[in-house]
């Protein structure tokens, strides 16, 4: 049985605000659901362990996020996330970050949970990201001292949707213009269209409407 990694914020605020923030629940639910409906195991880890924030837990409409969120197991398992310090990347076939605000202020330089998700991805383990979530892919350094993103083509939240969303004076960095920088090249389309890219053992999607579409792209990648 194929098991996912599923590494989360701990940080809780928009930023250095006071705004709630943390996961986004909408991208780790319905690409969740991908994996679960592959018959594939999965863990919560975050960097100290402990409870997730979540924000959109309560999103209306929304069947899927619902019904993953609500699950009595799912549930014990963000309340209780495992610390990344107890992780072996040899247990996992792959990783996935949702999104969310929170991680641009912890996961986005944490220098352990990168070497850990190196070490997954040297052994042959897939990589997804959505959203906000691959700023967690800024840190992460290969063996040969060469970025993961260095020769990839990767997507992620825009700058025109943070415009739109009003959250572009207030977050720590502008993830767009980061990885921009970083990568072969940054890939978007439309604010808030499906936009999933593909390169290689790495899949990004550009925003919550993209999430099961990560999902998808990783399960085949997996099988």
């Amino acid at each position: 049985m194929k098991k996912i990694l599923i590494i989360v914020t701990n940080h809780a605020t928009l930023g250095t605000t006071d705004q709630a923030n943390g996961t986004y629940a909408p991208e780790l639910t319905h690409a969740l659901d991908v994996f679960l409906k592959a018959g594939f195991a999965y863990d919560v880890a975050s960097i100290n362990g402990g409870e997730v924030p979540f924000y959109g837990e309560d999103m209306e409409g929304d069947d899927v996020n619902s019904r993953v969120f609500n699950n009595d197991e799912f549930q014990s398992r963000v309340k209780n996330t495992i610390p990344v310090s107890q992780l072996n990347a040899d247990d996992y076939d792959a990783i996935f970050y949702p999104g969310g605000f929170g991680l641009l202020s912890d996961l986005a330089q944490h220098a352990p949970t990168a070497s850990l998700a190196a070490k997954l991805y040297e052994n042959g383990g897939v990589i997804g990201a959505v959203c906000h979530g691959p700023a967690a892919l800024l840190p992460i350094t290969l063996s040969n001292g060469q970025p993961l993103i260095a020769d990839k083509t990767v997507t992620a939240f825009t700058r025109e949707e943070e415009v739109d969303f009003g959250t572009i004076n207030d977050i720590p960095f502008l993830l767009e213009e980061s990885l921009t920088r970083k990568a072969t090249k940054y890939s978007k389309i439309q604010p808030w269209g499906v936009h999933v890219i593909t390169d290689g053992k790495l899949v990004t999607g550009q925003n919550p409407a993209s999430a099961h579409g990560v999902g998808e792209v990783m399960v085949e990648l997996l099988k």
